[in-house]
């Protein structure tokens, strides 16, 4: 069976490796496997905890439990919830690299996320990520335009090369 295939290759490399617990991934799940997703989550977490370690996942973020889309059906977050010791919210990729100008993680979008997670983990549960990138869009945006990724510190550096203000939209 495969998942006792990966549960022994996980148990194999976290004694080899001596990592201190393990954080699950899984985008693009099925709506059809959210349960046997908990399920394997759950599995996880039983083989974790004796031996002290906690089990982590990632999370699609969500605002509502019948959200449409291929990378939301299959994280449910009421059983996933049950299965784990804690959730990283995906809180990021609302401006991505080919759609148009926008942040990455706008407050409004992040707030109905975690405000959704609230109704389904404990509040110690739950992680925001928080994006540590941005882009840089070629303007005027035009459709098919890509952006180039940007972290914290070149995104300073155009801006002091432009003589550019930067600014916080509250927005």
């Amino acid at each position: 069976h495969r998942q006792e295939a990966l549960l022994g290759q996980i148990k194999e490399i976290l004694k080899e490796k001596g990592y201190g617990g393990v954080d699950v991934d899984f985008e693009y799940v099925y709506g059809e496997d959210a349960e046997p997703y908990a399920r394997f989550l759950a599995r996880l977490r039983e083989a974790l905890s004796p031996k002290g370690l906690p089990l982590s996942v990632a999370l699609a973020a969500k605002t509502a439990d019948d959200q449409p889309g291929r990378l939301y059906e299959g994280h449910d977050y009421r059983l996933i919830a049950q299965a784990v010791d804690h959730a990283l919210l995906m809180t990021y990729d609302w401006g991505y690299v080919s759609g148009p100008p926008m942040a990455v993680a706008p407050l409004p979008q992040v707030r109905q996320v975690v405000e959704y997670a609230l109704t389904h983990f404990k509040p110690e549960q739950l992680y925001l990520g928080i994006p540590n990138y941005g882009y840089n869009w070629p303007l005027p945006f035009k459709e098919g335009n890509r952006a180039v990724s940007v972290g914290n510190q070149e995104a300073v550096r155009l801006a002091w090369n432009r003589h550019a203000a930067i600014r916080f939209d509250e927005r």
